[in-house]
């Protein structure tokens, strides 16, 4: 039983696979085993918008409370009260525009900045007040006499300082 030289021998069929697995390449529902690619996004939708600034209104806000507690120091209110005036005025027109969403904020900015020059200013009067009432123009015109001798200068300290104990009933020399 020798088979003829011409037919070549026959390979046996391979086992079936395994029930339980799945063969991903087997046919089936999707062509090639794979499941299709997901949808694309929509296109033509604009992005979502951009959150809103509301940096400068805050800033200003920020400022224009810092510039209140330091009106008392004359340059700290009218300063820091011209900054955060410009600032809120800034941040109020982005939020015109629609840009910002706090307004508010900024305007609150604006009106305290206001607040602060107007005491920064009031408390000029009130330091050129206390200068007067302390006798330091006198100091002032005694330094100015005194020029670079340095025992001048120490007498018209010492008489600043004499005026001001006489003045107001303090000493200011630290007793031991």
């Amino acid at each position: 039983m020798t088979e003829p030289p011409d037919q070549a021998p026959q390979q046996p069929a391979p086992p079936p696979p395994p029930q339980g697995y799945p063969n991903p390449y087997a046919a089936g529902p999707y062509p090639g085993g794979y499941p299709p690619a997901p949808p694309q996004p929509y296109t033509g939708y604009a992005p979502p918008p951009a959150a809103p600034r509301n940096g400068l209104g805050i800033t200003a806000l920020i400022i224009a409370i810092v510039a209140l507690l330091a009106s008392f120091s004359v340059v700290g209110g009218i300063v820091l009260g011209i900054v955060a005036v410009i600032i809120g005025f800034a941040g109020r027109s982005r939020a015109k525009r629609g840009e910002a969403n706090n307004g508010g904020v900024a305007l609150a900015g604006v009106i305290l900045g206001f607040l602060s020059i107007i005491i920064g200013l009031a408390f000029i009067a009130v330091w050129v007040g206390v200068f007067k009432e302390v006798g330091a123009t006198d100091y002032i015109d005694c330094l100015q006499k005194a020029g670079q001798d340095q025992s001048a200068v120490q007498q018209c300290a010492d008489d600043f300082k004499q005026s001001v104990e006489n003045k107001f009933s303090v000493t200011l020399t630290p007793t031991p």
